[in-house]
């Protein structure tokens, strides 16, 4: 092989990774977002499933009229599964909230922060959540400012927290989660935008409460043990990132191979198919990519 060759065939090797990055950007801030909201849809189906099953009624929002009734201590649910439905009308946000902060159940949506009591109970909830990736639940947070609602649905009820403080901490101040005298509820994501340098903190408190009524009775609250949604079982997996790439590479080598041996419109048509194939074995390596980056909320 000549020096010449040698350098076109870098040169398109680097071009090809080059368009890979370019491409990779979009991907974690839009694409990721199909991952998310077909892990949203069926978080949804898993907690009406869990209404239903139980005859509960969804309360209508409550007046502000007096100091809150906490809820009773419930067990939580399993990881990865529906804790409840969280809404901010400020910015818009309507999601449901999964048990564990991992990068896998983050994937998912808001994530409750185990060991912390769950919505509605005494002390301080926590959630946690993404800013820029996977719907970016917690994009807008920052526009919260004090007596902002906050409601949050579960299985025990509606609760209804408004903003009482926002502030920027550093990623180790674990003590903004602390355990709280009055029931509080902290949402916590990466300060500023696209960087995880600092944490955005909007801390609420509980100011009202509907309990969720049953048609028939219920002996006891249960809590959804649901069963963890797709997005647990996305891994970080380098097999398959390697095997992904490996495709991607084999399928730029053949559409680059069989091109050069055809002309005219039989090039055109194999260049136009190899091309849509050729994204679509892309974007199934920037999934099993992305696991691999190191977590940030």
């Amino acid at each position: 092989m000549s020096f010449s060759t040698l350098r076109v065939n870098v040169g398109r090797v680097l071009l090809v990774a080059g368009v890979l990055v370019l491409l990779f950007i979009p991907y974690l801030l839009w694409g990721t977002g199909v991952i998310t909201a077909r892990a949203q849809a069926d978080l949804r189906r898993q907690f009406s499933t869990v209404e239903r099953s139980h005859h509960l009624v969804t309360p209508a929002p409550p007046p502000v009229t007096g100091p809150p009734v906490v809820a009773p201590d419930i067990p939580a649910p399993a990881p990865g599964g529906p804790v409840g439905i969280l809404s901010i009308p400020k910015i818009s946000l309507s999601m449901v909230v999964v048990e564990g902060t991992d990068a896998d159940q983050l994937r998912s949506g808001p994530g409750h922060y185990p060991g912390t009591p769950l919505p509605g109970e005494a002390g301080n909830v926590a959630i946690a959540g993404h800013r820029t990736t996977y719907l970016h639940p917690f994009y807008n947070l920052d526009a919260l400012v004090n007596g902002d609602a906050i409601n949050i649905l579960t299985v025990q009820g509606l609760f209804v927290y408004h903003v009482v403080s926002s502030q920027a901490v550093a990623p180790t101040d674990v003590a903004v989660v602390a355990p709280t005298a009055t029931p509080m509820l902290t949402l916590t994501t990466c300060n500023p935008r696209y960087s995880a340098s600092q944490r955005l903190v909007v801390k609420a408190a509980l100011v009202s409460d509907v309990l969720t009524a049953p048609k028939v009775p219920v002996a006891t609250p249960v809590h959804p043990k649901a069963t963890p949604t797709a997005s647990v079982a996305i891994s970080k997996n380098w097999w398959a990132a390697i095997g992904w790439g490996l495709v991607v590479a084999v399928l730029v080598i053949g559409i680059w191979v069989l091109a050069s041996r055809l002309r005219g419109g039989r090039r055109a048509a194999l260049i136009a198919v190899g091309t849509i194939a050729w994204l679509g074995v892309v974007y199934l390596f920037f999934g099993a990519v992305a696991p691999l980056l190191p977590a940030s909320f």
